[in-house]
């Protein structure tokens, strides 16, 4: 009896042991990483060249994450999104890019009031690699900006803000 009872034992050792011998041979080919490139878009109503109290984020507007070869310079790869209602968007990336350059980068505002590239602020660097310790698959990228022709009445008061802050540091 304890002689069968170890066999049984020995005969399920083995095949737990096969069962995971398989799954994990199922688990050495590549996975094929994807990652999320999360930022917003903004309206920059005060022509400040930064985000202030004023400023209102764009639905709809389209934005594209461009990567290219740290070597060449050649572009690799592009994919696009648009903003949501909260001037937000998530654009799904494939594959690694350790060796690639890529960043988010304004294409188009449906704002025609407010669709000029903020300059410096219409693109924004993005790492998408797993190889350098975030856990997470989102990615975030800065903000970008487009700006209106005019400032609106209101922002010179704003801007004083700033200034007042300046002189108290």
């Amino acid at each position: 009896m304890a002689s069968l009872r170890a066999s049984l034992l020995l005969a399920a050792a083995l095949c737990a042991l096969a069962a995971s011998g398989a799954a994990a041979s199922r688990d050495l080919r590549p996975l094929r990483a994807v990652f999320v490139v999360r930022g917003r878009v903004w309206c920059d109503t005060c022509r400040a060249g930064f985000e202030t109290p004023a400023s209102t984020y764009i639905a709809g507007a389209k934005v594209r994450v461009d990567c290219r070869s740290k070597t060449s310079g050649v572009k690799t790869c592009s994919f696009e999104g648009h903003t949501d209602r909260t001037g937000t968007y998530n654009i799904l990336v494939a594959d690694e890019h350790e060796h690639e350059l890529c960043e988010s980068v304004l294409v188009s505002s449906p704002d025609m009031r407010c669709d000029t590239t903020v300059p410096g602020r219409e693109r924004a660097p993005v790492f998408l690699t797993s190889k350098n310790g975030v856990a997470s698959n989102v990615r975030m990228a800065n903000a970008l900006g487009f700006q209106k022709d005019v400032a609106l009445p209101r922002c010179a008061q704003i801007l004083k803000m700033y200034e007042d802050e300046d002189d108290r540091v």
